[in-house]
């Protein structure tokens, strides 16, 4: 049989042999156990909680489907940038800390920094089975704060947002919309200033979206809402393929 527990070898290169040991894989699993039965409960929950919103079923599944087709296209990034690092990681770390929990540009960052305290580099010759154990320690850590925080402010965040329904309940309608507005607006100025690429993918992407809801409306086909956000990611990824193609976007 195969154990539990690998014997590390800190000056060892061999970074996957501890990256997928069984131990690893079985807290892997773990997470994803969890996480499948979070979405069972919460699932039930809106179902039954959905005649008091005044929801039918009918609306419920639309909701339901909407979101699925939406968590595609990110979904398809995600799973980009995990085969990407999987040589870097091993699938349980990515499986657990970049597919299901953290970010991809946190998750290194934090691993290439923990790396660099020990002057290490990820994936070069000086990345043993001691410095992955370090940034994957971080990368942990990093994460379980983030779960922490959320813990700890969730219920004050609720009770302010009780507080701020009292005074005028037209401010909870128009808070949530507007915080999410401005989420999306700031990642997506974000990416302008870096290359002519970005601007271009980032207007096409916006414009199949508007021409989706668009549509929708004007059609009365719902489902071209639905798909809208999918469609714009895959046709921001194409316009992205073709503007590198054509020199628009800085060479590495």
């Amino acid at each position: 049989m195969t154990p539990l527990a690998l014997p590390l070898d800190g000056s060892s290169t061999d970074i996957l042999a501890v990256a997928n040991s069984p131990v690893l894989w079985i807290c892997g699993l773990g997470v994803f156990a969890v996480i499948i039965i979070q979405s069972v409960i919460y699932m039930r929950a809106a179902r039954k909680a959905a005649p008091a919103a005044g929801m039918t079923q009918d609306e419920l599944k639309t909701s339901f489907r909407s979101g699925a087709i939406a968590a595609i296209g990110p979904s398809l990034a995600v799973v980009l940038v995990a085969v990407a690092l999987l040589a870097l990681f091993g699938t349980p770390a990515v499986l657990v800390r970049i597919g299901l929990i953290g970010s991809a540009a946190y998750e290194t960052g934090a691993a290439n920094v923990s790396a660099t305290t020990m002057g290490a580099a990820l994936g070069g010759d000086t990345y043993t089975q001691q410095v992955f154990a370090v940034a994957f320690f971080a990368m942990s850590l990093g994460g379980a704060m983030w779960m922490l925080a959320t813990l700890v402010f969730t219920p004050i965040l609720k009770r302010g947002g009780h507080k701020l329904a009292k005074v005028n309940p037209a401010i909870m309608t128009v808070v949530p919309a507007a915080a999410l507005l401005a989420a999306f607006i700031s990642l997506g100025t974000a990416e302008l200033p870096k290359s002519a690429a970005h601007v271009v993918t980032l207007l096409s992407a916006a414009a199949v979206m508007g021409l989706c809801v668009f549509l929708s409306r004007k059609l009365g086909k719902n489902w071209l809402r639905e798909w809208g956000l999918g469609f714009a990611i895959l046709a921001g990824l194409t316009v992205a393929y073709f503007a590198h193609g054509a020199g628009l976007s800085p060479v590495a």
